[in-house]
């Protein structure tokens, strides 16, 4: 009986995890990053978000004072990402259309 109980348990972990990985997505979000104020503010932000778990590629750019991150929204969101460049000492939001 436990054995069956315990495959059971095992069965419908398994397949749980199958569907929230079917409805994981890689997304893309630019956030503006308007404290960047000189040419090596772009190391720290691109270092703070790609710490953040999930995170595949970022690009920084000081000129443009503007992050573009890729990431699996399975693993994290957007609030991280804005929070992991707030901790490194530069606030950022969504950059909106």
């Amino acid at each position: 009986m436990l054995l069956q109980k315990l495959t059971l348990f095992t069965a419908c972990a398994a397949l749980s995890m199958v569907a929230v990985q079917a409805h994981a997505a890689i997304q893309t979000v630019t956030l503006d990053v308007p404290g960047m104020t000189c040419s090596t503010c772009p190391i720290t932000v691109k270092r703070a978000l790609s710490k953040v778990k999930g995170v595949t590629a970022t690009q920084v750019s000081y000129e443009k004072r503007q992050a573009i991150v890729t990431f699996d929204d399975a693993q994290t969101a957007v609030p991280a990402l804005t929070k992991a460049t707030e901790n490194a000492g530069y606030p950022s939001t969504v950059r909106q259309p």
